[in-house]
């Protein structure tokens, strides 16, 4: 899941400073998920919109904002509504205010931040799981990911600077390679530690990426 927080609403109101009439858009994937841009917080974003002096001319929550064919098909039936608008805000990660700009001919700004590619332990609890670096080698680690979970992102480990299982550059977060050596050794699979990790083939992340099937 995509993690996002939402923008200080101080940096919202700059983005549409000229902007009398405001149409939003949220999020009913992720950003529903981490209570940044669902149903609730998109009304909460019109109501402080509106005692700003904003004229929030309509709002709808797309189920992915990411989704060409979900942004055309939801959108068309706010046409009307979307032509008074002088602006859009999306309430979506990234993706989705590209997505939502490129198929509607208006100046699309975004509410939120993105932050990472997570797990969900409970709302409000997220942790970074993945860098999507197009090599994963998680077989190698029995599913711990040492270029996301380390700080130095140390494919050979550990660097020997951590202590008592806690990383050396943050005492708040375990050491990735501690973590991996623990469910090695639990499993009987300590070898796996013996094996030299080649440098990842970074070709493979050299942006933008796409993938086209047909």
């Amino acid at each position: 899941m995509i993690i996002t927080e939402q923008k200080k609403l101080e940096q919202i109101l700059e983005h549409l400073k000229d902007a009398e009439s405001v149409f939003i858009i949220g999020c009913g994937r992720c950003a529903t998920s981490c209570e940044t841009g669902g149903e609730n917080q998109v009304k909460e974003m019109a109501a402080k919109l509106k005692k700003h002096g904003k004229r929030v001319v309509g709002s709808v929550v797309i189920e992915a904002p990411c989704d060409d064919r979900l942004v055309t098909k939801d959108l068309k039936a706010y046409s009307a509504k979307l032509k008074k608008a002088a602006a859009l805000l999306v309430m979506s990660c990234g993706a989705g205010v590209q997505t939502v700009s490129d198929i509607i001919d208006k100046s699309a700004y975004p509410a939120l931040e993105s932050i990472f590619l997570g797990r969900t332990k409970r709302i409000g609890k997220f942790y970074e799981m993945c860098m999507m670096c197009g090599d994963c080698a998680l077989e190698e680690t029995e599913g711990i990911c040492p270029v996301a979970r380390c700080s130095k992102h140390l494919l050979n480990g550990p660097c020997g600077g951590s202590h008592e299982g806690k990383c050396e550059v943050d005492n708040k977060y375990d050491c990735a390679w501690y973590l991996i050596y623990e469910r090695l050794k639990e499993r009987g699979k300590l070898g796996k530690l013996k094996t030299f990790k080649k440098a990842k083939d970074y070709s493979k992340v050299i942006r933008p990426r796409k993938i086209e099937f047909r």
